[in-house]
């Protein structure tokens, strides 16, 4: 489903612009891509997270209506403040319906490591987001891994996916996903015991060592 966002031109650019625009509840964003001229533009914030907040998230299909004319766009790139996590400027890429792009889907875990669990292990998620080519509307908005049949020690990998008709992808299929790992507690021996004996010898031992080192100063 495409979401429509409406695009307003003429903005100035620069750092004083664009706080005013934000402080306007706007942000600075710029249109680019199948060989036409970039274009900068301002959305509304409330619009855009209105349109990035659907299923298929940041990969979803935005109609942007700009001068008159539209423009099937998705979201490049997203700049946030440091600090505040607010959004700062947004990059929109211009995509034809019937040509592949290149784009990152979303990993989801799904089901319960019952294995990993009762052998008081942790699951470990290796890879986040999986790059794929498809056409604009055959993006799935996310991928999920199933774990329920993790062993300490087995991993999840690229090639245990499902990736939809039309969808590809040049990671390699071994690649892994999510590992079942032991505890720190496990991994790490008790340390041995020592005779009383033993370490008393050891201690005399180290003392006239030092003693030696000290005398030659």
């Amino acid at each position: 489903m495409d979401v429509t966002l409406t695009a307003e031109t003429g903005r100035t650019t620069g750092s004083r612009s664009s706080s005013r625009l934000r402080a306007e509840d706007k942000v600075p964003a710029v249109i680019y891509g199948l060989d036409r001229d970039p274009v900068s533009v301002v959305v509304d914030r409330k619009e855009l997270r209105r349109a990035l907040n659907t299923e298929a998230g940041l990969n979803a299909l935005i109609t942007l209506q700009v001068d008159g004319h539209e423009d099937l766009t998705i979201v490049k790139d997203l700049q946030r403040h440091g600090v505040r996590r607010s959004l700062e400027h947004v990059d929109f890429l211009r995509v034809d319906r019937n040509v592949s792009i290149i784009v990152d889907v979303p990993i989801v875990l799904v089901g319960e490591a019952k294995e990993v669990e009762n052998a008081l292990g942790v699951v470990e998620q290796l890879l986040h987001a999986l790059t794929v080519s498809a056409r604009p509307g055959s993006i799935p908005p996310q991928f999920e891994a199933d774990i329920s049949e993790l062993v300490i020690g087995g991993a999840v990998r690229v090639a245990d996916l499902t990736l939809p008709a039309g969808v590809t992808t040049e990671v390699d299929p071994e690649e892994q996903i999510a590992l079942g790992s032991g505890t720190r507690a496990e991994a790490e021996p008790e340390p041995a015991e020592t005779e009383e004996g033993e370490g008393t010898e050891a201690g005399g031992e180290g003392g006239e060592t030092a003693d030696a080192d000290n005398a030659g100063e």
